[in-house]
């Protein structure tokens, strides 16, 4: 099957290519030029002027569509993979929350099933535990009662159960922590920081550990704190004085304002920064009451002000934001330029995650997932593998 989209604006890495285009080829990009290709092909879409960016990739998705992972049902996972693609998603990780072994262990059970039938949204690329292990005075809006100490009897076992876990997020300070990381590491695991009370230097011990990147920079983490007289830097400070540190951050506009959204970029830049929804099942959904994790052993949160909080409005909750929400509130609030806004949507997640050689920008031999959309980044066209999967016409 063969493809071409022409008469587009093709989001390069570092540049626009005016009226141009990409020719697909089963499932891959077979080249990229400018002017009008006018090549035999089984189909050929007009793209009108608008841009052709990579297809957005997610690396911290709870749920969409009134789903969440933790429903622990294939209708869940399909729901929420076909939500998110028509918001310009093509990959994402699917993410627990803290909770029980049984819930965890259907949880990677149920991934394991609705993988290779996930035909008609974005595509999983491995799944991203977030918890059980975090710091109680970071906890967030994760369960309490969940909360706990990294114990190798239970995470190897975990980790022998399933071969699909690619992303695990936890709180290094805690004890046995930095053994964990390691343990992570040797599997070739992303160990991540999150809901951390750690100071500097632990943060500092754990990267050296292998904890390399830092879950929703800002949202459960410490900061600068003082014990008796002295001030400690925490681990937001950390995330910026390790040079190599990966973050993600919920660029939405709601959880980080404006100042935070520019400071993370240009102190970090767009290729260290990578933007993530953090969405639970309220994302494309209307306002109200909505469960965050399991219907069945969940928390019940309300949706307003276009985002996710607790009942008692004490923090929030996740977020509702779609990944074109995301690079929107980066261009449009933090004047941040449209290539390093997709940038940070696309090729740096893919190089955190370790799949930048087949996806996050469009070059030949790449997959072929692509998002066309329009000056204001509404998303047009969604396609994945060189299908097209979304499409609003043009």
């Amino acid at each position: 099957m063969k493809t071409i989209i022409n008469n587009a604006r093709v989001i390069l890495p570092d540049n626009i290519l005016e009226n141009g285009f990409v020719a697909i080829e089963d499932g891959k990009i077979d080249e990229v030029g400018q002017g009008c290709k006018n090549n035999e092909a089984d189909t050929v879409i007009d793209a009108k002027g608008n841009y052709l960016a990579p297809g957005f990739i997610d690396l911290h998705t709870h749920g969409a569509g009134g789903h969440d992972f933790m429903d622990n049902t294939v209708e869940a996972y399909l729901g929420v993979a076909e939500t998110h693609a028509r918001y310009g998603t093509t990959a994402l990780l699917p993410t627990t929350l803290a909770s029980s072994n049984e819930e965890l262990y259907k949880t990677l059970e149920t991934y394991k099933i609705a993988n290779p039938l996930n035909k008609k949204g974005a595509s999983f690329l491995g799944l991203h535990l977030e918890g059980p292990y975090f710091a109680y005075e970071q906890k967030g809006a994760q369960d309490p009662k969940y909360l706990r100490n990294p114990e190798p009897d239970e995470y190897n076992a975990i980790l022998d159960f399933s071969d699909d876990i690619v992303r695990w997020s936890l709180a290094p300070e805690l004890p046995g922590g930095l053994e964990f990381g390691r343990a992570l590491k040797s599997r070739n695991i992303l160990a991540s920081i999150a809901h951390t009370n750690a100071i500097y230097e632990e943060i500092e011990d754990a990267y050296k550990c292998g904890f390399t990147h830092v879950t929703h920079l800002y949202s459960g983490m410490s900061t600068v704190t003082r014990k008796r007289t002295f001030r400690y830097a925490g681990a937001v400070e950390a995330a910026y004085l390790l040079d190599d540190m990966t973050v993600e951050i919920i660029a939405d506009g709601v959880h980080l304002p404006k100042p935070l959204l520019q400071f993370a970029y240009k102190f970090k830049g767009a290729d260290k920064t990578a933007l993530c929804t953090d969405s639970m099942r309220g994302a494309g959904m209307p306002p109200g009451e909505y469960m965050m994790g399991s219907l069945t052993n969940g928390q019940k949160v309300v949706v307003e002000d276009g985002v996710a909080k607790l009942l008692d409005r004490s923090c929030f909750a996740g977020s509702v934001a779609t990944t074109d929400r995301l690079v929107r509130t980066m261009v449009q609030i933090a004047d941040v330029p449209l290539t390093d806004a997709v940038k940070m949507m696309t090729l740096t997640p893919a190089r955190i995650i370790g799949v930048d050689k087949s996806k996050g920008s469009i070059q030949t031999a790449k997959d072929a997932d692509l998002v066309i959309f329009d000056d204001n980044i509404n998303i047009l066209t969604t396609i994945i593998n060189g299908n097209v999967v979304h499409s609003i016409k043009l």
